[in-house]
């Protein structure tokens, strides 16, 4: 009996103990919420833990008898109950052991940390500078492509033209005047091709005609005189003061330059470049003649052809003469009267056609000026100039296929007021200035006489029948002396 009570009281003290080591444990390790929790927010758990030391693991439990009480003094046989061991206190941590965790762990984040930056920052790297050489290549291609189109000309216009190469030229200065005229795109690269020659550069003064669809060989052998082309005639013509279209491409064709009907399409086309080009007005009236568009803007000059001359370079070089004849004062005083290029040249092809010398264009050109300008004229408006009238019967309509009245009437300045539609002929520098000049006068009316070439000017329309008159008695006597001349040389005969 005393034995069996004895084990009931060791099993009493067995399952206090037992009890007491699943309390510990139980606060020791994490519940289910927190570890819920920690998954929740890794990166503040990552934190605490670099903060907080980690939890030691707990001693063992020793489980030990405690001696029975002796029985009380009433005699119960039955002990009092053993008190509930003391919860075991928690192990402390050592300090050092401490530090160290806690710094190893910073030392691993910040070591994942760098690592990861490296991954991170090498990638970008790598593209940007895959980029950076794929761009680089493809300009440097582009580079390449363009400057081997611009030396072999490829793709480049046909269309010739004319420079002027003046005396002890360099390369330097050669590439940059074809630059300016639109015939290479690079003077560096013509500079660097031209270094690479074998033979020295001389280039010779004078004109040439080259084109941008050349290759720089070709360009550097026209300009040299290098190329082997069979050598062609030259020949002088000789364009006169107040010639027409017409007449000039006859004579070029007589000359054997080229065709006149060649020369009529080509100079009327134009577009060769010239600045004065860029001053005609766009938009013409439709009572020009088409065939005579550019009617005014064949200088008056002695060229230098050669036989069966491309017709583009023939007109070429007329443009250029026109074009440095047109100088910039020149212009400056065409804006400041008000008139268009195309107005300067029909107003000055009229005084051309009827002055002989520049005093008498200076105050024909004034009549003319009073003309348009003076409301209270007793003409307003109307030129009244015979070489208009000659103009539209005797060149334009012979030349139309289809008669247009409208044209003709245009040009005929007896029958419209103003200027013509078109210049009636070509005007030398004289009649030009004479223009610009634009003299004062009071005069409204003139009339010379065809043999003396003198000019009798007047203010009103009275002065002007005597004059006329008088002239006319003067022209006939002057046809009778000639007249009179002739018989007694054939009766010598």
């Amino acid at each position: 009996m005393a034995d069996n009570n004895n084990n009931d009281v060791i099993n009493d003290i067995l399952n206090q103990l037992d009890n007491a080591k699943k309390q510990q444990e139980a606060e020791i390790e994490p519940t289910p919420e927190k570890i819920e929790e920690k998954a929740e927010q890794p990166e503040r758990a990552v934190e605490n833990i670099s903060e907080e030391a980690p939890a030691p693991a707990p001693r063992p439990v020793h489980r030990q008898l405690e001696r029975r009480p002796r029985p009380s003094a009433e005699g119960n046989r039955e002990g009092a109950a053993a008190p509930p061991p003391a919860r075991a206190p928690r192990p402390r941590v050592n300090e050092s052991e401490h530090v160290r965790n806690n710094a190893a762990v910073k030392r691993n984040a910040a070591h994942h940390k760098k690592k990861k930056k490296k991954r991170r920052s090498r990638l970008p790297g790598v593209l940007i500078l895959t980029v950076f050489i794929f761009a680089v290549s493809i300009c440097l291609s582009l580079v390449i492509i363009a400057f081997g189109k611009d030396m072999f000309g490829i793709g480049k216009d046909d269309t010739t033209k004319m420079i002027i190469v003046p005396e002890n030229t360099n390369t330097e200065q050669i590439s940059q005047q074809l630059y300016d005229e639109g015939i290479i795109n690079s003077p560096k690269c013509f500079q660097l091709f031209s270094k690479f020659r074998k033979t020295p550069d001389v280039y010779l003064p004078g004109e040439h005609f080259v084109s941008p669809n050349m290759a720089y060989e070709t360009i550097i052998d026209t300009l040299t005189n290098e190329a082997e082309e069979e050598k062609k005639e030259s020949v002088n013509v000789t364009f006169r003061e107040a010639i027409t279209l017409y007449e000039a491409a006859d004579l070029l064709e007589q000359q054997g330059v080229c065709k006149a009907s060649d020369f009529m399409f080509y100079f009327n086309a134009g577009g060769y470049g010239n600045r004065f080009e860029d001053k005609l007005n766009k938009n013409t009236s439709t009572l020009r003649f088409a065939d005579t568009r550019m009617e005014g803007y064949l200088f008056p000059d002695t060229y230098t052809f050669t036989k069966e001359m491309y017709p583009e370079q023939v007109c070429q070089k007329i443009y250029y003469n026109f074009d440095k004849k047109l100088t910039d004062e020149r212009i400056k005083k065409m804006e400041s009267l008000h008139l268009s290029l195309d107005q300067l040249v029909t107003f000055a092809s009229i005084v051309q056609a009827e002055a002989p010398n520049r005093e008498d264009m200076n105050h024909v050109a004034s009549v003319f000026w009073n003309r348009l300008e003076h409301e209270d004229a007793e003409t307003v408006g109307m030129l009244q100039s015979d070489p208009t009238k000659n103009y539209a019967n005797y060149t334009i309509k012979p030349h139309m296929t289809v008669l247009n009245n409208d044209i003709v009437k245009a040009y005929d300045t007896y029958q419209s007021k103003g200027l013509p539609p078109g210049a009636i002929c070509n005007p030398g520098i004289d009649a030009i200035d004479a223009v610009l000049e634009k003299m004062p006068s009071e005069d409204y009316y003139f009339i010379a006489n065809i043999y003396t070439q003198k000019t009798y000017f007047s203010k009103t329309n009275d002065e002007h029948e005597q004059k006329k008159a008088m002239v006319k008695a003067d022209e006939a006597q002057y046809e009778a002396e000639q007249a009179q001349k002739e018989a007694e040389a054939a009766a010598n005969e």
